[in-house]
């Protein structure tokens, strides 16, 4: 068969575009080699519909393997008793969790996704918005951080029969015990979607959500750094409260609900070669090198936000606990929109995004995010991060100077010459 260089042509554009700019979205990294071989692998070519040891197919003594491998790495990364790593993203995951414990029309309450909430948490464009009835809380206006008096005052009126907690777009831990408690109270289910900060709580950088909520979900990339992917987890195992039986009339746990609306409630045929790379990731996490990656990913994150401040730009909250910022750039006369395109001509990736209370459209916002989970996997340090700082504030003072913007980009391109991103490509 004849080789196709044109999509090859543009994968090794992506290479080279990956190697010279500075990546600064949040929900980005960068996988190690061995994640990238396991994915582009013979895996891809098997079809197991089910579980180890259960499976509709046959020839997967093999994928059983690398599937119970992710799974029982998993749990002794957060030192848990169940894990389901099928979910083909976090957005599944959310789903299939949904699934299995609300009927449509159950009420569900989360952070807005203009509070730095996410889709998946209620927004009326998504299924999570659609099939269930939505209620949010907010971020407080003067200081960004949860308003977890309203979080509680709405529970309580609402009684929805789900409160998630996580977001997209927020810096700062999350008080998940003060949470359980008002669920308890009014008789909700907690879902905690770590996906953005999950690889901090692996390494114990910020709270574990594990001791307080029912249900975690997550994504295996972003601060994971694995493939791109969905897992759902239990701390501890129990009862499932809806009195539903297997078939020896024995009471179903949790974990064969979830099982359940994962597959075949969701999806079919599990991606085995996104397992197999999330297998090597999960053994990644596990070891001493990525403790050392985590924190310097929560110690680069605070440098960037004391750089920005400096500068006087206005971080929401003022600063960050874990591996991301959002600014809000209406003191610099330059919308999230302009901001982003401005920030692309240097070479230096990151997106707009609404921040709390925003007066423009989801389409424009007065804000950009910011994280830096893919420059430390490059090698950066707190030091570099002024370099950063520096040449993002000149190319926004100089949003429309395209000499100067042409002279960042190539003082970008110099500068991330030294952190070279997967040598062994050539």
């Amino acid at each position: 068969m004849q080789r196709d260089f044109l999509v090859f042509d543009l994968i090794k554009k992506e290479l080279e575009r990956q190697r010279r700019g500075i990546e600064l979205i949040a929900s980005e990294n960068f996988t190690s080699l061995q994640v990238m071989e396991a994915m582009g692998g013979v895996m891809t070519n098997k079809y197991a519909e089910g579980y180890p040891g259960r499976r509709y197919y046959g020839g997967c003594e093999i994928v059983d393997q690398t599937e119970q491998l992710a799974i029982d790495r998993l749990k002794q990364i957060f030192n848990i008793e169940y894990a389901n790593v099928q979910p083909h993203s976090g957005a599944q995951a959310n789903a299939s969790l949904m699934l299995a414990i609300l009927q449509p029309g159950d009420a569900i309450l989360g952070l807005d996704l203009s509070m730095g909430g996410h889709l998946t948490h209620g927004s009326a464009v998504n299924f999570s918005g659609k099939l269930y009835q939505p209620h949010f809380y907010t971020v407080t206006k003067e200081e960004g951080l949860i308003d977890y008096e309203m979080l509680e005052a709405q529970a309580r009126k609402v009684k929805p029969k789900l409160i998630i907690c996580g977001a997209s777009a927020y810096s700062r831990d999350i008080d998940y015990k003060r949470i359980r408690a008002v669920a308890d109270e009014v008789g909700a289910f907690v879902m905690a979607d770590i996906a953005h900060p999950a690889g901090l709580i692996a390494k114990g950088l910020l709270s574990s959500p594990f001791d307080h909520c029912h249900f975690v979900t997550s994504t295996t990339h972003k601060t994971l750094r694995g493939p791109r992917g969905g897992v759902i987890m239990m701390g501890k195992d129990f009862e499932n409260p809806f009195g539903l039986k297997d078939v020896k009339g024995n009471i179903r746990m949790m974990s064969n609900l979830i099982d359940m609306a994962v597959f075949p409630g969701t999806q079919g045929g599990p991606l085995e070669h996104v397992i197999a790379a999330k297998a090597i990731a999960f053994g990644e996490i596990l070891t001493d090198e990525f403790t050392v990656y985590a924190k310097q990913v929560q110690s680069n994150a605070q440098a960037m936000a004391k750089a920005f401040l400096n500068r006087g730009y206005q971080i929401i909250s003022n600063g960050t606990d874990n591996h991301l910022m959002l600014i809000d750039l209406r003191n610099k006369n330059i919308s999230g929109k302009k901001a982003e395109q401005v920030l692309g001509h240097a070479d230096i990736t990151a997106n707009k995004n609404m921040v709390p209370y925003d007066d423009k459209s989801a389409f424009v916002t007065s804000g950009i995010r910011f994280g830096v989970a893919a420059v430390t996997t490059r090698g950066m340090k707190e030091d570099h991060m002024e370099f950063v700082v520096n040449a993002i504030d000149t190319a926004l003072i100089n949003a429309d100077d395209a000499s100067v913007l042409l002279k960042t980009k190539a003082q970008v391109n110099e500068f991330m010459s030294q952190f070279i991103l997967y040598p062994e490509l050539g």
